[in-house]
């Protein structure tokens, strides 16, 4: 038998592990790119589920109050204010001397959220629930429950948006003098009421 006298070389292993300098630029333009138009749309997104919680507050206490006047036959009141700009809100029973009684615990709504204070391009404000003075200009708002459950007379709205995004809306209504209530939101063309919410 004969032998190869050749020696056996042996190659240097090639690397095929890993990606090149150029394959990880690609990826990670790809990545930027998605990202940067996802972006806008998630935050879009945060801010009408920070919007609906906040909806779904002020309806829950005017609700509560409403609940409370036909247990206590008293009238109730959900009262709403502004303090730095964080929207608070408490049911408390109503002070016929006051319009919002002192030693009345306040809860906050979130730090993103406004009560809208401004006329709309229709020259109708959006927020027209009660208010001391002249109506929605610096609040605090408040709708009243007799006994019975029906307002003290006071129909209306109050309209909030967010810090982030001004065009988005969400509205709770008193909409009729037996305390029916709805929620509401942004639309493109205004109802008779010139209001853009409902």
């Amino acid at each position: 038998m004969l032998r190869n006298s050749q020696p056996i070389r042996k190659t240097a292993p090639h690397s095929t592990a890993g990606y090149t300098l150029l394959e990880q630029i690609i990826v990670v333009a790809i990545v930027s790119i998605l990202s940067a138009i996802a972006a806008p749309q998630g935050l879009a997104f945060i801010n009408h589920q920070r919007l609906n919680t906040a909806q779904n507050q002020v309806y829950r206490a005017m609700q509560e109050a409403k609940s409370n006047a036909m247990r206590d036959k008293i009238t109730w009141q959900a009262s709403f204010q502004e303090v730095n700009g964080v929207v608070q809100w408490s049911v408390h029973p109503a002070d016929s001397i006051n319009f919002i009684p002192s030693g009345v615990q306040w809860q906050n709504l979130g730090q993103t959220i406004r009560i809208d204070k401004e006329k709309n391009k229709k020259g109708a404000y959006e927020t027209t629930l009660d208010s001391p003075g002249r109506k929605t200009l610096t609040g605090p708002w408040r709708v009243q429950f007799n006994d019975k459950g029906n307002t003290n007379g006071q129909l209306g709205q109050i309209t909030l948006i967010s810090n982030n995004d001004s065009k988005t809306k969400r509205c709770i209504y008193i909409s009729t003098l037996i305390g029916a209530m709805r929620t509401g939101q942004e639309h493109p063309k205004p109802n008779s009421n010139k209001k853009y919410c409902y």
